[in-house]
């Protein structure tokens, strides 16, 4: 995963792949090479949470196209710093969330699907009795999809219907389509 990965071709679904490695908060996220594990490039977003949490909020927001959130009864937080991103979304907006997580952490009834990582295994669950609601999914990085779009499954098998995914940082070059918008506020 490196800063200048190329863009992928944009499809219906998605807003535009133009990279926008200039953004201000490139000045403040870290590069850690070889994190978990050799090869990869982990980019680190904690900075931009001790001292940027309202630009952080802010630009999120902004990301969405208008009339999107009007679409939204609420936020699909994906385990575990889409936790954080949701959290604030929905303090900022008054919108409720369904988590997102890893197995064991919910009470039953789940839904759990197990995914592939660019770095392992994961799986994830959610609670499966909760009334249908129309989701924005959030997390902090896009990077294979595997993630989103198995919560992007998880939604749909639970009877919700999946508006789009909102992301502080897509790595466009590393994952293909998706079947619903994605939004970023940063793209490499």
């Amino acid at each position: 995963m490196s800063i200048n990965a190329a863009t992928s071709t944009n499809t219906e679904n998605q807003p535009s792949a133009e990279l926008n490695t200039d953004h201000p908060f490139w000045q403040i996220i870290r590069t850690v090479p070889d994190f978990p594990k050799v090869g990869i490039d982990f980019y680190d977003i904690t900075p931009l949470l001790r001292s940027h949490v309202d630009a952080v909020i802010d630009a999120l927001l902004a990301a969405l196209p208008e009339g999107c959130l009007d679409e939204v009864d609420c936020l699909g937080a994906i385990e575990a710093r889409g936790f954080v991103f949701a959290s604030l979304l929905a303090g900022r907006l008054g919108k409720g969330m369904i988590l997102l997580r890893k197995p064991g952490k919910l009470p039953p009834p789940v839904a759990n699907k197990a995914y592939a990582l660019e770095y392992g295994k994961d799986t994830l669950e959610m609670q499966n009795n909760l009334p249908p609601e129309r989701v924005l999914l959030v997390d902090d990085i896009l990077a294979t999809g595997g993630t989103l779009n198995t919560a992007y499954e998880l939604c749909r098998s639970a009877g919700h219907t999946v508006v789009g995914a909102l992301v502080l940082l897509d790595l466009v070059a590393l994952h293909g389509a998706f079947p619903v918008p994605v939004y970023t506020v940063l793209k490499a």
